[in-house]
């Protein structure tokens, strides 16, 4: 996968998929806890990045990531990451903890558990797993299953720099509205075809193409 050849930051925003805010009592332990135990019936969402994809060529590798919801006093946050620049998947793009799947994993959790403490050092006994997204598909070539937990603190995390420039948190709520999820266009190489994009840029931080793409389908599964 070569570096990217635009930056999705400057192009401009079609339109915002503007649906209405995930209720608040949603966005509590009580009623998360809840809805993983016992999930609706809903259709997840596939994205440009996904159908092109499916019909492509090529090896798709399994990965996992973690979707650790941070309960701060009865506020969620999201811990997200800013990968390093130098990486060849995805380099400087803000991502969730997680990477492939290695022989020695027991689970698709324990993937996800083992990314997060090799990437950030984020202790899995702060870790409570709640339950799994639908796979993901990038355009990279990776089939990515989301396996979304609370992180109770306190807890320390050290970020692996060689893949990790920087941890911070985007509280739940405003990641889980309609009107912050930006949609972009970009034309792609071969001057013909188009891939659309979703986008939720917060502070300086700019979310998108896969991260934001599983956090839509977060947003679907909570609104369900």
């Amino acid at each position: 996968m070569t570096k990217l050849h635009f930056n999705p930051e400057l192009l401009p925003v079609d339109s915002l998929a503007g649906e209405d805010p995930v209720h608040p009592e949603r966005l509590t332990l009580s009623w998360l806890r809840e809805r993983f135990a016992e999930p609706p019936q809903w259709t997840p969402e596939k994205t440009d990045e996904h159908r092109l994809r499916e019909h492509a060529d090529g090896r798709i590798v399994d990965a996992a990531v973690l979707v650790p919801l941070v309960d701060r006093e009865g506020t969620l946050t999201l811990l997200l990451t800013q990968r390093t620049e130098h990486l060849t998947d995805h380099g400087g793009q803000v991502s969730l903890p997680g990477g492939r799947v290695e022989e020695s994993d027991g689970s698709i959790v324990e993937t996800a558990l083992r990314e997060a403490r090799e990437e950030i050092g984020l202790d899995p006994s702060h870790v409570e797993v709640m339950g799994l997204l639908p796979e993901y598909i990038t355009g990279t070539g990776y089939r990515v299953t989301p396996v979304v937990a609370l992180v109770h603190p306190p807890f320390e995390l050290t970020a692996d720099f060689n893949e990790v420039a920087e941890i911070f948190e985007v509280p739940l709520a405003f990641l889980m509205n309609g009107m912050n999820h930006q949609i972009r266009t970009v034309m792609l190489p071969d001057g013909v075809r188009q891939r659309t994009f979703y986008s939720m840029p917060y502070d300086r931080f700019f979310i998108w193409g896969a991260t934001a793409g599983m956090l839509r389908n977060l947003f679907h599964f909570l609104r369900a």
